[in-house]
Formats: structure tokens, sequence, C-alpha cells
């Protein structure tokens, strides 16, 4: 692997957010891969934010299972969405943080929604609590692929010429290359613990950047947290599907006396 492939990534251009001081809590979340597939996942996930008692739940990217175009939003299911979002967000603040699988999700959508835009990485300032907010995959550097893609697509060029293809057309491409990366993972009997992971170095150096002692991600579908250097913690959010198997959907929240994992609010 030439080393120049996984150096570490430059702390992007960082966006800071204060909470309000009168809020009680914040919920984070991320990785629900929504799809008209997964019912009950996508019940579970309009239910707490309809019916949390937090002040605000930050959805930190991989909301949907794919997004190629704010033009998608005219579709029902999409529609179907929109208005749990627009509902939750006339009631709490929404926010919204790109992922891998919804990069193109765009200020059109975030206007429908009512949602709050956090750019990836995003300092949260809560209750004298510094937090950096990242959805993981520009930490993962391992996976050179797909940080070459990631470089490649994230680009204002790659998007026009892909947005300005059909909306069937791009469906297709998207629905292709998941089917591919799908094919090559049960081929090489893909074990889940082999995903790449953020990289520990990386990570801690993106705190040292921003004086965090505490970073909040998703992506890696690890969930749990752990020390990665003497009073520098991370805490890897859930995925979530309720459709398959047990299943499983979690919510990190953050209190004036720190962070604890909670089940999703029901509907009252």
């Amino acid at each position: 692997m030439n080393t120049a492939d996984r150096a570490p990534p430059a702390l992007p251009p960082l966006y800071q957010w204060a909470a309000p001081p009168g809020w009680r809590c914040i919920d984070f979340i991320s990785d629900l891969h929504l799809s008209a597939a997964l019912p009950r996942t996508v019940n579970a996930w309009a239910a707490h934010l309809l019916n949390t008692p937090a002040d605000a739940v930050l959805m930190l990217g991989d909301l949907f299972e794919v997004w190629v175009g704010d033009d998608q939003r005219e579709r029902p299911y999409e529609r179907s969405c929109i208005d749990v979002m627009a509902e939750a967000a006339s009631r709490r603040t929404i926010g919204f943080m790109h992922g891998n699988r919804d990069f193109l999700l765009g200020q059109t959508m975030l206007n429908a929604c009512g949602l709050l835009a956090l750019p990836d990485p995003t300092m949260l300032d809560a209750w004298g609590q510094r937090v950096l907010l990242t959805h993981g995959d520009a930490l993962c550097i391992d996976d050179v692929e797909y940080q070459r893609f990631r470089a490649t697509a994230r680009t204002p060029a790659w998007q026009r010429a892909f947005l300005a293809l059909p909306l069937a057309e791009r469906l297709r491409q998207a629905g292709a290359a998941r089917a591919a990366s799908q094919q090559r993972k049960d081929t090489a009997g893909f074990d889940p613990d082999l995903w790449a992971d953020v990289d520990p170095a990386a990570a801690v150096a993106w705190m040292h950047a921003t004086g965090c002692t505490e970073l909040i991600h998703g992506h890696t579908h690890r969930p749990g947290s752990e020390t990665l250097t003497p009073g520098h913690a991370r805490h890897v959010l859930s995925d979530w599907d309720l459709d398959h198997g047990e299943g499983r959907a979690e919510v990190l929240r953050l209190t004036r006396d720190g962070l604890k994992r909670v089940a999703p609010a029901t509907a009252r």
C-alpha cells in the first residue's frame, strides 16, 4: 500500500455549534439506511423523532440507503419521510450530517424537511462539554478504494455531471454499485468485523486540533465506546435494522451528566 494513500486526513473547516443553555438533552443517531424495504425500521425512526424527550435529534449520516439528488424527494416513499421530519422539526431541532450514502442530499431537501445542516465535522458545545461530531467515513483511511472514490465524488464537477443524469439512471447506477459491493463481500466470505475502522491516530489528531475529548461517529456499524488515548474517547453510534433477525436500534443521548445509550422512544 502506498503510504500516501492512507495519509491521515487534514481536518476540514470546522463548524462550531452551541446548544442553548436551557436544553435538557440531545440525541444522536446514524446509519438507519432508510428505504421502503425496511418498514419496521422506518416506523421506529419516525416514532423516535416525534416522541423523544430530547430538545434535538442529530442524525449523523446514512439516514437513507441511497440518495441520488433532491429530485428523489418527489417519490411517494421519500415524501412520507419528509412529512415525518417536517413534523418533528416543528417540535424540536432536527440536524442532519451527510454520510457516504446520502452525501448528495442538498439544500432543497433540507429546506423541505426543516433540517439543520451539520457540516462534517461539527464541534458541539453543550453545557460546557465540547464534543466532536463526524459521520466517520473520512477517518477510515485503511479503506483506500473508498477514499479514492470519496475524493472524486465530493468534487463539484463530479456532482454536477452525475446530477445532470436522469433520476432513473442515477438510481440504476447507485443500485448497481450497491449490488456489486454486496457481491464482492459475499464472494469473499465477508466478515463485518473486518470492515475498515476509524484510524485511532487520525481521530485523536482531529480531537487535539479541536480541543475535544469526546468523539461521536457512525459509519462503522460497531456500536460502543472506548478510550483511544488517555483523555480521549470515541463513541460509535448504532446502525438501525429492525426488519431482519433480532434487530437493533439505539440512541446515544447527551445530558449535563454526560453520555448514555438508550432505546428509541415509542409512539405515545
